[in-house]
């Protein structure tokens, strides 16, 4: 690719120097003569007769084949130099080959007198001209015999450099026939320079090709107008603005040539520091082309010039650098922009006068933008090369990454679908594939079933997590095999590896679904199914019971959604018949789940800081003499819209801890409503409080009951604590401690739901209580019921034996209290005298109970 450069580029620069031939007039026919000169200031009066400027002394003298050259200057210059009249050709032309000069005035003297005159410029219209060429050409005639020389007046505002030739007419107009091909050509590879760059930027919408199209038609429209083409071409008769194309031909191409270098080599991404100072300089010649038009022409021209001699050096150090920084594109860019700066430079300090005139210093610029132009097509053509392979790769890239990516989506889909441990489908997996069952058979019942393992925890803790995981994995693969044989039973999942029938919906879950008619009509193969997930796995030598507890809800009688009906079937299996026969189906009876008990706990504490319980009074009775003798304290909660049981109250509290400061607060009102029981006239009447199991696990209760009944002297032996049957036998030895610590501080305790647990008459008859309240279970049926009325009048007489007084609780008609009454039962409590009140109105029912008992009286 290199020797392929280095041709094309040996190409160009023949084409260019091939009409450069000059040497002598009689071979070659053309001369550059030897030039006498004078200077005239411009505030100095003007001389314009030639004849007089001829008579001055001293004119000086320029060196042999050297251009006159003053660079920017205001001076008026005045140039003499002799016509050859040797040979035979007569008629000759005199080329002023400089085509920026605002004024020239030729006179032909002949004999030391005016023989022809010509005036013309670069500020008169094209057609002032006696040739319409961009250079100043004068045609003349010479006759033997006569002395003949040119005196011409140059004044300008440019840069004042004057190359005169003096042609054989022939000769010039083949010389001008070979360059003019030769500049066809230069312009022809320019412009196809940038008709296929534009093309590419069409095809591609990349910037690059843009602005290294315009950089070069920057280049060709700058060195056009330094040829003085674009004059006779675009506007013959308008020199005003030849000149401001001149003046802004430079910056315009200066500033292309950053725009294409930031672009080509990628600076706002590769060097940040670097890429600020391009636009700065990107900035600047845009300034310098609004400058054209402000300034005049001397400083507009001198302006640009100074500006893209840095702004050249900039593009030049570019390369070089980020070639050294490893920009892969930065090797060609460097060789090319190198050569085109060299020849910018070489042009600009000609103009400035600083280097001579000759073909190198005069056509720089061409030959530095041909050479750039076929060098960076090269590259942009290999870029463009490298960009398809690249986005060839890139898509084989792409392609790859997907199908990774495909194999990584399904292997997430995988995980995302399954049991990392079992392997079995999972939850997500499970309801999908439930809700596509009940969309494709709506019209058919279908039955969801839960197995819940209530043993892996022990298992778990007696040999650890990694055999636990070894045991839930073979019940996952047991119960697979089982749920296969199940009638009626639905795939999770199949395909043409495996088909799985069982789910794993959580650590100790697994779910199934079935034909719920099917299954009815083989109840035999259901029980044999059931036998054979609630065998023992065998593990190390150990037959490990997993206590499985199956749950059913049936689809569209328990619900119609796939969240609804694994609701139900986990319900079902908590239910006691899943524990005690290890299935269960979904009843709503048992279902004590809702909405408001997730939220119920949060509510309590809201509730009880801003204190919006409340408490109800039942009053007890006595059977002996009819009187009231005390009244159970028990909680509501009355500005609740959704009414809420006292016993889920106590559930909720136990299970969160709010029972600690529930049960102190109901002591405190207790202590309060005793208060107003004395003040109203009761004070005889005791008040029962009920407390909880894990109040009596509290080491520090029994002291803040002694210090609340320290507090309230008056209420001694007036407060009640009621302590339930059964959760005295959850945690026996710690409760009768507890108890014992009350009784010590003289609180009375008394045993409540008697008969409802199991506790031992051993155990009762060491508790320090001093009254006994008989379950409501017992009491309900009394009437009717035989056998709970032997099992009531044994507990009776039981108590009494030991000492206890006994309440009989849920008493609910005359019939029942009488009854109880002809047991020698002591106390009776229940809606047959009135359901719970609350303070103020059982204070009303007291008086009116106290009148009924004068009236009796």
């Amino acid at each position: 690719m290199l020797r392929t450069v280095l041709l094309y580029a040996l190409l160009g620069v023949a084409i260019i120097v091939v009409p450069d031939a000059r040497a002598d007039f009689a071979h070659d026919g053309h001369v550059e003569p030897a030039i006498d000169y004078l200077l005239f200031a411009d505030d100095q009066p003007s001389i314009r007769d030639p004849v007089q400027i001829n008579a001055l002394a001293p004119w000086q003298s320029l060196p042999a084949g050297e251009t006159p050259n003053f660079g920017y200057i205001q001076d008026i210059a005045w140039f003499r130099f002799p016509v050859p009249t040797s040979g035979d050709t007569r008629h000759q032309i005199l080329e002023i080959g400089y085509p920026q000069l605002d004024s020239v005035h030729i006179y032909l003297m002949r004999d030391g007198k005016p023989a022809g005159e010509l005036e013309t410029g670069d500020w008169l219209p094209m057609s002032s001209r006696q040739l319409q060429h961009p250079h100043f050409l004068y045609h003349y005639t010479v006759e033997p015999g006569h002395d003949y020389q040119f005196l011409v007046r140059v004044q300008t505002s440019g840069a004042l450099q004057v190359p005169i030739s003096i042609w054989k007419r022939d000769a010039f107009f083949n010389y001008i026939s070979e360059v003019d091909q030769a500049h066809a050509i230069y312009y022809g590879i320019l412009i196809t320079v940038i008709f296929f760059n534009l093309f590419v930027f069409l095809a591609m919408r990349e910037a690059t090709y843009l602005y290294y199209a315009l950089s070069t038609f920057g280049y060709l429209f700058l060195l056009s107008s330094l040829r003085g083409a674009t004059y006779p071409l675009l506007w013959p008769d308008n020199p005003w603005l030849q000149n401001q194309s001149m003046m802004m031909s430079v910056p315009i191409a200066v500033l292309f040539s950053l725009l294409f270098a930031r672009s080509f080599l990628e600076l706002h991404s590769r060097s940040p520091r670097l890429d600020r100072v391009v636009r700065a300089g990107i900035i600047i010649n845009l300034l310098a082309i609004l400058g054209s038009f402000l300034l005049t022409y001397n400083t507009s021209m001198r302006l640009s010039v100074a500006l893209a001699i840095p702004s050249c050096l900039l593009l030049t150090f570019i390369g070089p650098w980020e070639w050294f920084r490893g920009n892969r594109q930065a090797k060609l860019y460097t060789i090319a922009w190198g050569m085109l700066t060299l020849g910018s430079a070489m042009t600009a300090a000609n103009k400035y006068g600083w280097v001579p005139t000759n073909f190198i210093t005069e056509f720089g610029m061409e030959i530095g933008s041909a050479l750039e132009a076929l060098l960076l097509t090269i590259a942009l053509a290999a870029r463009l090369y490298q960009e398809r392979e690249d986005k060839v790769d890139a898509r084989e890239s792409q392609l790859r990454a997907l199908a990774a990516r495909r194999k990584a989506e399904l292997r997430m889909m995988e995980q995302a679908l399954h049991n990392p441990l079992t392997g079995l489908p999972n939850r997500s997996s499970f309801e999908l594939q439930l809700q596509d069952l009940l969309t494709r058979e709506s019209g058919q019942r279908h039955a969801v079933g839960i197995v819940q393992l209530n043993n892996l925890d022990t298992i778990t803790r007696t040999l650890g997590h990694q055999n636990a995981d070894r045991v839930l994995e073979l019940a996952a693969r047991r119960f697979n095999g089982v749920f296969r044989d199940l009638p009626g039973v639905h795939p999770i999942e199949r395909d043409e590896n495996r088909c799985f029938h069982a789910a794993s919906l959580e650590s100790t879950a697994f779910g199934f679904i079935v034909d719920a008619d099917e299954a009815r009509r083989q109840p035999r193969r259901i029980i044999e199914c059931l036998e054979a997930i609630r065998a023992p796995i065998d593990y190390l030598g150990m037959q490990l019971p997993l206590e499985p507890r199956t749950g059913v809800a049936v689809y569209p009688e328990h619900g119609t959604d796939t969240n609804t009906l694994i609701r139900k079937a986990y319900v079902a299996q908590e239910s006691d018949d899943a524990r005690d026969r290890g299935l269960a189906y979904y009843h709503p009876n048992q279902d004590s789940y809702s909405a408001d008990r997730l939220t119920l706990a949060s509510s309590l504490r809201d509730a009880l800081r801003k204190d919006e319980l409340a408490l109800f009074f039942q009053p007890k009775q006595s059977l002996t003499d009819q009187s009231i003798v005390g009244v159970e304290a028990l909680i509501r909660w009355p500005g609740r819209k959704t009414p809420t049981p006292a016993d889920q109250i106590i559930a909720v509290a136990e299970q969160t801890g709010l029972i600690k400061p529930l049960t102190r607060w109901v002591l405190e009102k207790a202590m309060v409503a005793r208060d107003e029981l004395v003040a109203a006239g009761h004070r005889h009447l005791s008040v029962s409080v009920n407390i909880s199991p894990n109040n009596l696990r509290e080491q520090e209760f029994p002291l803040f009951v002694q210090r609340l009944m320290t507090s309230y002297p008056q209420h001694a032996g007036k407060i009640i604590l009621e302590v339930t049957e059964t959760s005295m036998m959850l945690d026996p030895a710690n409760s009768l401690r507890a108890l014992r610590s009350l009784d010590y501080t003289g609180i009375p305790l008394s045993i409540d739901d008697f008969g409802s647990g199991y506790s031992s008459l051993s155990y009762i008859k060491r508790l320090p209580a001093s009254e006994i309240k008989i379950d409501r279970s017992l009491i309900t049926d009394l009437t009717f019921q035989a056998e709970d009325r032997v099992i009531v009048q044994t507990t009776i007489n039981m108590c009494h034996d030991l000492g206890y007084k006994v309440v009989a609780e849920g008493v609910e008609d005359l019939e029942t209290a009488e009854l109880l009454a002809g047991m020698d039962c002591d106390m009776i409590q229940g809606f047959h005298l009135t359901p719970p009140q609350p303070m103020e109105e059982i204070l009303l029912w007291l008086t009116g109970q106290n009148g009924r008992e004068r009236r009796r009286a």
